[in-house]
């Protein structure tokens, strides 16, 4: 294998080649800096990966309810070269007008063909409007068409996720679940839905059931029994009343972060991002 495709962590990060809302890519170096070392890291909320991405862990549980984004990273583990050149055959200025857009997202939403369904995913992240991954009330894609010029096709990203993915498992399990699973030496690193900032702010539909204030109230008490295992949890969302209650035995960390979720550059405000450690309780088992 060439030294390109190596999976030990670059100074400049490796990129997720998905676009994803709450990307963790650019607050990576915060994250690991808080995070425990340990034997296998879990991630229950695995979004576009970027936290396993940029981690080191001899083993990887990586899980999202989201089943069509498991079903990307589990494709591209198992094809590899020939996965990411059927979604590269997507990535053509023919293909690049809302008419084709629409016949794909039908395509997508009504096919069977696990391997088809996770390249036209691709497409549909890279063309849709401002990357966004939204299904509607009967389980249907449903984000429009983006107007790019040419959307970047991530091959060099797509290759150094199939490399680093031969030490992941994936899975599409509930959170709790997955967290009950962990043992001492594991790591749980939790990226959930965000409390919303307001009433508008909420992108909880990125799959199906969404995910509300039981839903975070569920996690902060599966975070506490498992630090109380010995299984350290570390958790990002906003800086709310809501979440420096539900966190309060978790050691906590602030800082600043810019919002880019918004097409309009203009309205991409600061909001404060919160990393709730639960430390382990127990000694890790060596």
């Amino acid at each position: 294998m060439s030294n390109i495709w190596r999976t030990t962590i670059r100074s400049d990060g490796m990129k997720p080649f998905l676009k994803w809302a709450g990307n963790k890519y650019r607050i990576v170096n915060k994250i690991r800096g808080i995070l425990p070392p340990g034997k296998r890291l879990i991630e229950p909320f695995a979004g576009s990966a970027a936290v396993f991405l940029n981690t080191e862990y001899k083993e990887n549980f990586i899980n999202d309810r989201n089943t069509d984004l498991i079903n990307v990273f589990v494709t591209l583990k198992q094809f590899g070269p020939a996965f990411i050149d059927a979604c590269k055959s997507l990535f053509t200025p023919e293909h690049n007008v809302p008419r084709v857009y629409y016949e794909f997202r039908e395509e997508f939403n009504a096919t069977r063909d696990l391997f088809r369904k996770a390249a036209l995913f691709i497409y549909l992240n890279r063309h849709g409007y401002n990357g966004l991954c939204r299904y509607n009330n009967d389980g249907g894609f449903n984000v429009p068409f983006g107007r790019y010029k040419k959307p970047y096709f991530p091959f060099d990203e797509m290759m150094m996720f199939y490399h680093k993915s031969q030490s992941a498992t994936f899975l599409t399990e509930d959170f709790e679940t997955v967290m009950q699973q962990a043992q001492p030496g594991d790591v749980i690193y939790c990226d959930p839905p965000y409390v919303p900032l307001s009433a508008t702010a909420n992108f909880t539909n990125y799959s199906a059931g969404g995910f509300g204030f039981g839903e975070q109230l569920r996690l902060a008490k599966a975070a506490r029994e498992a630090s109380g295992r010995g299984v350290p949890v570390l958790i990002s969302n906003h800086q709310t009343p809501f979440t420096e209650e539900i966190y309060q035995t978790a050691q906590i960390t602030t800082f600043d972060v810019q919002r880019l979720i918004s097409c309009d550059s203009t309205n991409r405000n600061k909001a404060t991002e919160l990393l709730a450690l639960f430390p382990a309780l127990v000694s890790s088992v060596n």
